[in-house]
């Protein structure tokens, strides 16, 4: 139903106990995500560590120009070709291109032609001189007006990007809340654009953690509002501590500084993608393989 290295897995997601990993994954039938949920219904783990199946590489860039902007993610297979001047050429080159060309989707980008070539077969190309598997996972296009700032922000090297608009406020303010975005990584800017199915989601989490004190349903029921707003707390940009002053939140932060936020994106490379995992050894020799 499950192996040793499921249990493994899940203890380094939850930081649960062995013991209540293997129970946990026995109760659900080997279901990961539902595993996940029973642990933190028992109050066992706290959280689902979800960036510890981040596990894919490649590069995430931002450019800006005027009032456009772009944040977008290209994919490799290892960290070594992640960092391969060729292939960081090809990231910037991608991004240039989104930005001068009124495009939505991955699809019509690579639709597009330049020098004669698809952006889909300069893909090919750079994939067969590289020798292992490129590809242009996302993007976002933002447009900011006169009186609005972006805030991009790059850290470790492009692993993690985020892209800040604020309005009223300036430069450096922007830069600061893409810096908080970047560490703390928040669910949405405010709490009218949580994502419904999320929200339900850890309602329910938080009911059964409360019925399992042994509270009733209907105490349960009302519990739930209260415990929400921590939720909201820890997920909503606005009302997160600010990382650089705890004694206020992002929120309060720009406003002292004439401002409010207007949008955030956040790329991490290779979230949620599942990758196998390979000894380090094993995967240098592949490279000298391939």
């Amino acid at each position: 139903m499950f192996k040793a290295s499921d249990v493994k897995e899940l203890r380094e997601k939850t930081g649960a106990g062995m013991l209540d990993c293997k129970k946990a994954l026995e109760a659900t039938e080997g279901n990961m995500d539902q595993a996940i949920d029973w642990l933190r219904e028992k109050g066992i783990a706290k959280a689902a560590k979800k960036e510890s199946r981040i596990a894919a590489e490649g590069l995430c860039v931002i450019k800006t120009e005027g009032n456009n902007a772009v944040i977008l993610e290209v994919n490799s297979e290892t960290d070594f070709v992640a960092k391969n001047e060729e292939f960081v050429s090809f990231v910037d080159y991608l991004a240039s291109i989104v930005l001068k060309n009124d495009v939505d989707s991955v699809e019509e980008v690579l639709k597009l032609e330049d020098e004669n070539e698809t952006i889909e077969q300069k893909l090919i190309a750079i994939t067969a001189k590289i020798g292992e598997k490129i590809s242009f996972r996302r993007f976002v296009k933002v447009t900011k007006a006169e009186n609005e700032q972006f805030g991009p922000y790059l850290h470790m090297g492009g692993r993690i990007a985020t892209l800040v608009v604020t309005r009223d406020a300036n430069d450096e303010v922007a830069k600061d809340v893409a810096m908080h975005v970047a560490a703390m990584n928040p669910v949405c800017a405010r709490r009218d654009e949580m994502p419904e199915e999320l929200l339900e989601h850890e309602k329910k989490v938080i009911k059964e953690q409360v019925m399992n004190e042994g509270k009733p349903e209907e105490i349960a029921e009302k519990m739930v509002a209260g415990r929400i707003n921590k939720f909201y707390k820890e997920s909503c940009l606005e009302e997160q501590e600010f990382i650089k002053d705890s004694s206020m939140t992002v929120g309060a932060f720009v406003k002292n500084n004439g401002g409010e936020i207007v949008s955030m994106t956040r790329f991490a490379v290779g979230e949620g993608i599942e990758k196998k995992e390979e000894n380090f050894a094993d995967e240098v020799m592949n490279q000298i393989n391939g």
